[in-house]
């Protein structure tokens, strides 16, 4: 079981929201702080970890500030991405470019920062070497293909846009050493939030046996194996959360039998855990606005799915509490609403609740990864603001809500006026 806790009451929320009114997403730092720590001890039975936030998750340099604090890097998927990562003080090969179809300019940025260039296709060892060069440090992804069965989220390897065959991998390292490069590491993706922790074990053994296999056939010793994100989170109270330990313990009883005696210990472990950093550790605050009672009783609230659109999109649980109403018992069966002309706007359907009130808050968990950052402005929509709620109970605005102006800035209102004018005659 796990716990479902938020770290405000309802009158500390009553005060909150006369400063910072409702929707918004507020991250608790000190848990994050501790989860971070819990995750390094666990994987400290390796010669060498790092841990690599995947900035897609949270793109608030704020959050990224307090990971580098941490001793974290950053997973890249943009060049966005590694310029948040660079203002929070994530530098050289703290960070990672893990992108695909990647644009010329995006290699470059990531040469001229240092940064890790993790290839996604075979192709791209030309195209790098044209347009930024062959650094001396690279690493490729692998797609096992048939060998992983992959999840839900992801889908299956096979089927996946991403990375390199078994074949290629090996005959890529070779010839990127032959265009200059002097180090070398291995990165795969294959699940998201995938909770049994024996799936990421397997992950681990079969990079171990790839980078065996590799140097037999090629002389070429990895540097680092990068085993990819994808660990889960327990989105329900009656799911179990990865147990570090058992998944350190599991993967370095692999590396044991099959890196030590291939003679390429020691070798670095690295991750780009995002959803289990963060995850659990963010909640979006909204408040009930609107009862509606037909064929069904709805609850609307204040935001909606361009907010937090992962219901929608994934048909993904999030767990909903009332604050004032933590102990009040589940009388209710409502489906959870947001205003967007869209019929799956659906925060939760046929859930059982306490009785909702106009104007009560309602806090939805596990929202600190995948969801502020996959805000959009279909309707019109304007995204919330983020708040950090600090280890001395003092909360700090990371990033403030959307205005009408944000959303129109792009617009050339002088062209407009222009426009209208030729129509007009």
């Amino acid at each position: 079981m796990s716990e479902k806790r938020f770290p405000l009451t309802r009158p500390q929320l009553d005060e909150l929201a006369k400063r910072y009114p409702t929707p918004f997403y507020i991250y608790g730092e000190k848990a994050i702080r501790e989860n971070v720590r819990a995750v390094k001890k666990a994987f400290s039975v390796f010669p060498s970890y790092k841990e690599h936030y995947a900035v897609k998750a949270l793109p608030n340099p704020f959050i990224l500030k307090i990971l580098a604090d941490e001793g974290l890097g950053a997973d890249c998927a943009s060049l966005p991405e590694l310029i948040l990562a660079d203002m929070a003080g994530m530098k050289g090969e703290d960070l990672m470019l893990t992108s695909n179809e990647t644009p010329a300019r995006e290699y470059s940025a990531a040469r001229d920062l240092g940064a890790v260039i993790n290839l996604d296709d075979f192709s791209h060892i030309e195209y790098l070497e044209k347009t930024a060069g062959i650094p001396e440090l690279i690493s490729c992804r692998y797609n096992p293909g048939p060998l992983k069965g992959g999840n839900a989220i992801i889908g299956k390897p096979e089927e996946a846009k991403y990375g390199f065959t078994r074949e290629q991998i090996l005959a890529a390292f070779p010839l990127l050493r032959d265009k200059g490069a002097k180090r070398f590491a291995l990165h795969t993706m294959v699940a998201s939030n995938e909770l049994n922790v024996d799936y990421h074990i397997e992950t681990g053994r079969i990079l171990f046996e790839l980078a065996a296999e590799l140097k037999a056939k090629t002389g070429i010793r990895l540097e680092f194996v990068n085993l990819g994100g994808g660990a889960g989170i327990p989105y329900k109270p009656e799911q179990e959360a990865i147990d570090y330990g058992y998944l350190a313990g599991g993967l370095k009883k692999a590396y044991d039998e099959i890196i030590v005696p291939a003679g390429l210990d020691p070798l670095g472990i690295h991750t780009e855990w995002a959803r289990a950093i963060t995850g659990p550790y963010g909640w979006l605050v909204t408040r009930a606005i609107h009862k509606k009672e037909i064929y069904r009783n709805y609850i609307g609230l204040d935001s909606c799915m361009a907010d937090l659109m992962r219901p929608a999109l994934y048909g993904a649980y999030h767990h909903i509490t009332i604050p004032g109403k933590e102990t009040a018992p589940l009388t209710e069966t409502y489906d959870v609403v947001g205003s967007l002309c869209e019929n799956n706007d659906k925060f939760a359907v046929q859930r059982q609740l306490p009785k909702i009130e106009i104007g009560d808050f309602v806090v939805i968990h596990d929202a600190g990864a995948h969801g502020r950052a996959m805000g959009f402005n279909y309707n019109g929509k304007l995204r919330c603001g983020e708040l950090l709620l600090q280890p001395d109970g003092s909360v700090l605005q990371i990033r403030r809500r959307e205005t009408i102006e944000d959303l129109f800035a792009t617009l050339d209102r002088v062209a407009l006026e222009d426009f209208k004018q030729h129509l007009a005659h």
